[in-house]
């Protein structure tokens, strides 16, 4: 605090503050650890809802990106339930093996539950510590997890040690939320039943880090040459609007916010997100639209 600002306020008043800044940092660091945790019904929930309507798109885009190898080891990092993984295996030939790892093991032990390949290694691993030696992947993917790193520019450099020389990183992040209709609609609907503390992950994590300017920076200081990005956008489509909530309510995160104010309110939420998503789209079928931005940086030689 300035001593301007000290000159105005009174040493109640600056307790205050401190007190409302402390606050602020200790909530920072919760929401950061609660926006991580994907455990119980969450990891099938997420598979079975969200996986094809929003994940599959731009699993396909992804793998598309490496048909060019044919031969070689590829890394991905937050693998979640292996919607990736599940690209990879059938775009890419025999002769290219994949390690999927995530540092949520029941994340892993869905996804390893859903595909059986001798080419896939499943393994628990934080993507800020990598446990592989340096220059042993031709490629590293990660799919929509750059959003969940706690300390980006740190796995970016793991990212950059453990490629080989002219080896590739690709990954995707959400574009604004606004710029991704159903889960716009599912947040600001469901904030109206918590209006003194609504419930804001999929805002804030999945649809908070889209400056792709910002991270392009990151990824050049930590040693890689060639950046480009690139917007994607795609249709999302489900079941119906009742898919859409649970998937979103139920199947991410955003569960674990609504039940931290009332477990009892986790249907009535679902609800109301359903309701919103139908009045906008309609009873049966839904499409809405979704935009991500896909970066590929390249090791230098």
């Amino acid at each position: 605090m300035s001593g301007y600002h000290r000159a105005l306020c009174s040493p109640s008043q600056e307790r205050g503050v401190a007190n409302a800044v402390r606050l602020t940092q200790v909530r920072e660091v919760v929401d950061v650890k609660v926006d991580r945790v994907f455990q119980g019904s969450i990891p099938a929930l997420y598979d079975q809802h969200l996986g094809p309507m929003i994940f599959t798109p731009y699993a396909d885009d992804l793998a598309s990106r490496l048909a060019d190898l044919r031969h070689g080891r590829v890394l991905e990092t937050a693998a979640g339930t292996g919607v990736v993984t599940r690209a990879l295996v059938s775009a890419l030939p025999e002769s290219v093996s994949i390690e999927a790892t995530d540092l949520n093991q029941p994340m892993l032990d869905h996804a390893s539950s859903q595909l059986s390949s001798a080419r896939v290694t499943w393994r628990q691993a934080d993507a800020q510590l990598l446990p592989f030696p340096d220059d042993v992947f031709d490629a590293v993917v990660c799919q929509f997890g750059v959003m969940f790193f706690p300390d980006k520019p740190r796995a970016f450099a793991e990212a950059c040690r453990v490629l080989k020389p002219n080896g590739r990183f690709l990954f995707n992040v959400w574009d604004r939320i606004e710029e991704n209709e159903f889960a716009d609609i599912v947040v600001k609907s469901v904030a109206a039943l918590f209006p003194d503390d609504p419930p804001l992950f999929l805002a804030r994590t999945p649809h908070g880090h889209h400056d792709t300017a910002v991270l392009e920076a990151q990824l050049r200081a930590v040693g890689f040459g060639t950046v480009t990005s690139e917007a994607v956008t795609r249709e999302s489509i489900a079941l119906n609007a009742l898919s859409v909530a649970v998937g979103y309510c139920q199947g991410t995160p955003m569960r674990n916010e609504i039940e931290a104010h009332d477990p009892s309110r986790l249907d009535e939420a679902t609800d109301v997100a359903a309701a919103a998503i139908a009045n906008r789209f309609g009873s049966g079928p839904v499409t809405g639209k979704i935009r991500a931005h896909v970066i590929t940086a390249g090791r230098k030689s």
